[in-house]
């Protein structure tokens, strides 16, 4: 026997609408490529909106095509990520942090009709434009001319006046994203108007995120990389004020927005909350920011100095885990009603860990034998499922491996499961280092050396040994102005790991490469040092 419940598709559309009946007044902050204040409202935001899907409509876009975004985390981009599948066709947002030859790569794999780019990033597309094949340009014009394309605000003109919605299902594609990975190709993952609907309402539920409208939301992470963590979409869901940094996204720039916008949700990459930490303690009476400001981390691990030194400023921060494929939001590390009573050491070591599933997700972890136990300590791969979780990449088959037979997602994340469910990651598959037969965790050492009060990035990565198989390098960046040794590290890591563990080698650097979207880039760091000669001994 069926329910007999209404057939209602769970689309952006509704999303679009209802903030324009209930929440029109509501502001959309943006700093722009030149650093001036945008302003306007829900309600202007709805009429562009929908002025944009309907010019795109009068070009012939149909159902399912390609529309690309090369643009900053601005008002015009949110438009785009409404507007376009508003029309029944697909926002692809290309990274701007690529190469060149990527970015052409990708757009030609995704077949994009249209680019929707913005006038300041005219040099980048110059770079790849031959490589691609768009069927029209439209410039997002900041300060400079259009240089020969069409004028963004022209085109949108165009389409003033009424505007019928196409009949959308729910499980029509509405948003691409292709996966920015250290290894092998970019691949796509498409979402659906369903997926991204039910991912916003997980994130802003009181155990996981804890969004409302009387927020006052930042979209910190890139618009152009997993959907900037949801916030757009989940802004707009809730009518939440919106704040849009634009390019600049230094320490000063950020503080700056977070105490004129009074911003009290936003979520970033590691390495963006250690700017801003470094901004907080290098001046800490400067910034009034608001009371309970939360802060969502994801991209890798926070070390827990940064945890604890965030706290010291009034930023609670939140440990998320997700990937391109899932979204991006899978879990949240929150501490569960009784956990009170634990003691301070007790829930920042809790508060370290990536969390339990949102929600309608599945997580699991699966060694050579089969799924192991939640038990903290054995570890497997993460797996994971759910009804935001991708099924597939777009046009590529050659990558199914990636799903086991009974519906899984394999993310290459290697992870323990407590008897909570509280999930963390050990290490990348490919980033754990194998050493005469036992497993050392990379992620571990580098969190424990991101502790030290003098080191402020730190890399650890197995390079071949001749006797033990691999052997940990580490390799560290220091604060301005510290200096510090092997021997010094050494003795600090000496009270969390065994002899065996600790790295045979240290290296001492300017800075360290990462992905364009923050994440430490350890292929790199590999290819870099797979040369390295161990001196005679060791730790081991």
């Amino acid at each position: 026997m069926d329910g007999l419940m209404m057939n209602y598709p769970l689309t952006l559309v509704h999303l679009l609408e209802r903030v324009n009946q209930l929440f029109g007044k509501v502001e959309v902050v943006s700093r722009l490529p030149d650093r001036s204040i945008h302003r306007y409202t829900y309600a202007d935001f709805y009429r562009r909106a929908r002025q944009l899907a309907k010019a795109l409509q009068q070009a012939g876009i149909q159902r399912g095509d390609r529309v690309a975004t090369l643009m900053w985390n601005h008002y015009r981009h949110l438009e785009a990520y409404f507007g376009i599948p508003a029309c029944g066709a697909v926002t692809h947002t290309l990274n701007l942090r690529l190469h060149p030859n990527e970015i052409g790569y990708i757009a030609n794999h995704a077949g994009d009709r249209i680019l929707i780019v913005d006038d300041v990033l005219l040099p980048l597309f110059e770079r790849f434009k031959n490589h691609a094949r768009f069927e029209r340009v439209l410039v997002v014009p900041h300060s400079a001319t259009a240089g020969g394309y069409e004028n963004y605000e022209d085109f949108i003109v165009r389409g003033e006046g009424a505007f019928d919605y196409p009949r959308l299902e729910e499980n029509e594609a509405a948003a691409m994203c292709y996966t920015s990975g250290t290894t092998g190709k970019p691949k796509g993952v498409l979402y659906s108007h369903r997926a991204l609907v039910l991912h916003s309402f997980a994130f802003a539920l009181p155990d996981a995120f804890a969004v409302g409208q009387k927020d006052v939301l930042m979209a910190l992470a890139p618009m152009f990389h997993a959907n900037s963590h949801g916030i757009p979409y989940v802004g707009v869901m809730l009518g939440a004020k919106l704040v849009l940094p634009g390019p600049h996204v230094d320490g000063e720039s950020l503080l700056e927005l977070f105490q004129s916008q009074q911003v009290t949700v936003t979520t970033a990459v590691p390495t963006v909350w250690l700017m801003i930490l470094e901004g907080l303690e290098k001046d800490p009476g400067r910034w009034r920011l608001a009371p309970k400001l939360r802060g969502l981390v994801g991209g890798s691990a926070p070390p827990e100095s940064m945890i604890r030194g965030l706290d010291r400023h009034g930023v609670r921060i939140l440990h998320l885990w997700g990937m391109t494929e899932t979204t991006p939001a899978a879990t949240v590390s929150r501490l569960k009603s009784y956990m009170r009573e634990l003691s301070i050491e007790q829930k920042y070591a809790v508060r370290c860990r990536q969390g339990w599933p949102l929600p309608f997700v599945e997580i699991r972890a699966m060694g050579i034998q089969g799924e192991v136990p939640w038990d903290g300590e054995t570890v497997g791969e993460l797996q994971v499922r759910g009804p935001w979780v991708a099924a597939s990449y777009y046009n590529m088959p050659e990558e199914s491996r990636r799903w086991t037979e009974d519906g899984w997602f394999c993310t290459g994340d290697v992870c323990t499961i407590d008897s909570e469910g509280f999930m963390k990651i050990v290490d990348r598959t490919k980033d754990m280092i194998k050493s005469g037969g036992e497993w050392i965790s990379s992620v571990d050492l580098e969190s424990a050396l991101m502790d030290h009060p003098a080191v402020r990035q730190a890399a650890v990565i197995a390079v071949p040994h001749p006797k033990w198989d691999e052997r940990p390098l580490a390799v560290i960046v220091c604060k301005d102005g510290e200096k510090l040794d092997e021997n010094d590290l050494c003795s600090y890591l000496g009270q969390k790991f065994s002899k065996w563990q600790l790295p045979d080698a240290f290296v001492f650097v300017n800075e360290l490469p990462h992905t364009s979207t923050g994440k430490l880039l350890k292929s790199a760091l590999r290819e870099q040092y797979k040369g390295w000669k161990w001196a005679e001994g060791g730790r081991v």
